[in-house]
């Protein structure tokens, strides 16, 4: 709540815009209100990282097609608990590339990158 809009830009998925909203919100009286009574009440506010260990750091994964049985946000919580990021578009930058049925551009992007690619059973293990 007293972060600047400069520290909330840093973290990952922020921008200045968002950042600048962010910091707003925390300055109306009626919103810091709220946000004491849901801590009041019981929500957690403060982020509690669960990450198992960082074999992921550093990575960028990118999901594409239907995975046979996990979530598309069940798969990118699990390479965030990791230390790794879960990208929505395929670039030089992508280290793997998890491929599910019915997968389309993000695949063919991948084979023409040389980005490796992995179905969900292959990354299930590297979890283990």
């Amino acid at each position: 709540m007293n972060a600047s809009e400069k520290e909330i830009a840093m973290i990952d998925g922020f921008g200045d815009i968002m950042a600048r909203s962010v910091v707003m919100a925390f300055n109306e009286e009626g919103f810091v209100r709220l946000v004491r009574r849901l801590e009041a009440a019981g929500c957690k506010t403060i982020y509690e990282s669960r990450r198992v260990d960082n074999r992921f750091e550093g990575m960028t994964f990118v999901l594409t097609g239907t995975l046979p049985t996990l979530k598309r946000d069940d798969a990118k919580a699990l390479i965030e608990s990791f230390g790794g990021k879960a990208a929505g578009s395929v670039s030089k930058k992508t280290s793997i590339v998890i491929a599910g049925e019915d997968a389309g551009s993000k695949l063919l992007k991948a084979r023409q990158l040389g980005i490796k690619i992995i179905d969900e059973a292959q990354f299930l293990k590297m979890t283990e």
